[in-house]
């Protein structure tokens, strides 16, 4: 898939996330893009680092220790983006994880 549409498919799975949990505020779907094109770029430069940093941890929970790393990327960006705002840390988890699947279900449908 081209790099534009993974950019509104995580756009799009970022605004439906902010729209079904209170503990999230986004400005508009413009926002959520700038949001997913930050989170990519988050992703792209810190998430291999953080991965191989907490390589030993993600083994021991089967995997599931990514969806902390991408709470922590998308905390990153909610400091970082003035217009999205999630209100706590298990939030922030908890979208993460919501996001995660939501991305994977539509490109998977997208295919």
């Amino acid at each position: 898939m081209s790099i534009i549409i993974n950019i509104l498919v995580l756009s799009i799975a970022i605004f439906l996330v902010a729209q079904l949990m209170p503990a999230i505020t986004i400005k508009n779907f413009g926002t959520a893009i700038v949001v997913a094109i930050v989170y990519g770029l988050l992703s792209f430069f810190f998430g291999w680092l953080l991965f191989l940093i907490s390589l030993p941890v993600i083994i021991i929970t089967f995997g599931l220790f990514k969806f902390v790393i991408n709470a922590v990327l998308l905390w990153l960006t909610d400091k970082l983006i003035d217009d999205f705002e999630i209100k706590s840390f298990p939030a922030t988890l908890l979208a993460a994880f919501l996001i995660t699947i939501i991305d994977a279900a539509m490109k998977w449908i997208i295919r």
